[in-house]
């Protein structure tokens, strides 16, 4: 079987040696070796091997979030997430899904987004926020809007105004856009005065594809956004979204652009923040609340950004406040949202995220991150301390 854009000597660099049984989220709560790293390794390459296509192959390949983390003990410099997703494409290549992949892709082809939304991706900022964002009642733009670039879905300049240029966009995301509109709301309030606007039609960034296996059909996506993010003239695009910024990074080609993430942005411009937020009369005014932070798999491990959101924290509640979790950085346990698991194998997402809160150290009153998923995914584990976005703490702060 063909697999493409994989170094295929790791099919064969491991040694079976187990370390990553130690760290594999599915394993720990299956027990199965299977659903473990050095398993489906196996498995990967009895499939390019033509020895293995069929139904019985599925549970153990599409039961991976992708979180990276045996990648981390792999004393074989194994990339395992990235042979899972060759292994995935592979066999949808050949018409071999699961119902789950299968539903996926084609929710993204119909709608542009995973969620299966008929409605505009912007609604957020047209229902939500038209008198806070700035926008009359004729939906002409006014002097705090000029550089969002949203003439071609309906909010016209204003009549002889010169179209700016913008330096940097908010790439807002499929959750935030239609899961968590306040986010995107709160967020985008923050960035656009930072110099920020937004995505004349962003679509679904193509990571919940990639990650299943349909990397072809993610290409029309990235081609997509990628003519949006020149046609705005940015150079850098700000994810509010871990799957987001992980496949901005390094799945696009996107040429002398910077991609970022929200807090990493919000820090670099702390100074201009709180510029803004004196002529507003406000501040960052430090809250006395106990929190933790957990990090996304794909901005922490995969893309290495630990300090930006924890320096941001400690802005907003001081360093004594912050409390870090058992098993942090690179070490960090998976939400078990990713890789289409949480879609797929439901109970054993849940589960995963249940493990991960069994690190939330003891006092603490919020569980900080900075993925939408991650945040979805821990709220519904049941757990008694509310979830909340970084910029959701911060507008806190500033609104206090």
């Amino acid at each position: 079987m063909s697999f493409e854009k994989v170094d295929k000597r790791d099919l064969y660099r491991c040694v079976s040696c187990g370390n990553c049984r130690s760290v594999c989220p599915a394993f720990e709560q299956t027990g199965r070796e299977s659903k473990n790293t050095r398993g489906r390794i196996l498995i990967i390459r009895g499939i390019y091997e033509g020895k293995l296509d069929d139904e019985s192959v599925f549970d153990s390949i599409n039961s991976c979030t992708t979180c990276g983390y045996c990648t981390e003990t792999c004393p074989a410099g194994v990339n395992p997430p990235k042979l899972v997703e060759a292994a995935r494409a592979g066999l949808t290549k050949t018409g071999k899904m699961t119902p789950t992949q299968m539903r996926i892709r084609d929710t993204v082809a119909q709608y542009s987004n995973t969620l299966g939304v008929d409605g505009d991706r912007l609604g957020w900022l047209k229902e939500a926020g038209l008198n806070e964002t700035g926008l009359n009642e004729t939906g002409l733009k006014e002097a705090g809007l000029n550089e969002t670039g949203l003439n071609e879905t309906g909010l016209k300049e204003a009549e002889g105004e010169a179209k700016t240029k913008i330096k940097a966009v908010y790439f807002v995301g499929c959750l935030d856009s239609y899961r968590y509109p306040q986010t995107a709301l709160k967020t985008y309030k923050i960035l656009k005065n930072l110099g920020a606007g937004l995505l004349e039609n962003e679509k679904c960034c193509g990571s919940p594809l990639i990650r299943l296996g349909f990397d072809r059909e993610a290409a029309d996506l990235i081609k997509h956004n990628a003519e949006q993010v020149k046609k705005s003239g940015a150079d850098t695009i700000i994810a509010g979204c871990a799957g987001c910024f992980n496949t901005l990074k390094n799945d696009y080609a996107l040429e002398g652009i910077t991609v970022t993430t929200v807090s990493e942005y919000i820090l670099s411009h702390i100074s201009e923040l709180k510029d803004w937020l004196a002529a507003e009369n406000s501040d960052i005014h430090k809250l006395d609340i106990p929190v933790t932070y957990h990090d996304p798999c794909h901005s922490g491990r995969h893309n290495r950004v630990f300090d930006a959101p924890r320096a941001l924290i400690r802005e907003i509640v001081g360093a004594g406040n912050f409390k870090e979790m058992t098993n942090i950085r690179e070490k960090s346990r998976c939400c078990g949202g990713g890789g289409g698991v949480r879609s797929g194998y439901n109970e054993l997402s849940l589960a995963m995220a249940k493990s991960r809160l069994r690190d939330v150290p003891a006092g603490v009153q919020y569980i900080i991150t900075t993925c939408p998923l991650c945040l979805r995914n821990l709220s519904d584990a049941g757990g008694d301390i509310p979830v909340i976005d970084i910029v959701e703490l911060l507008s806190m702060a500033t609104e206090k």
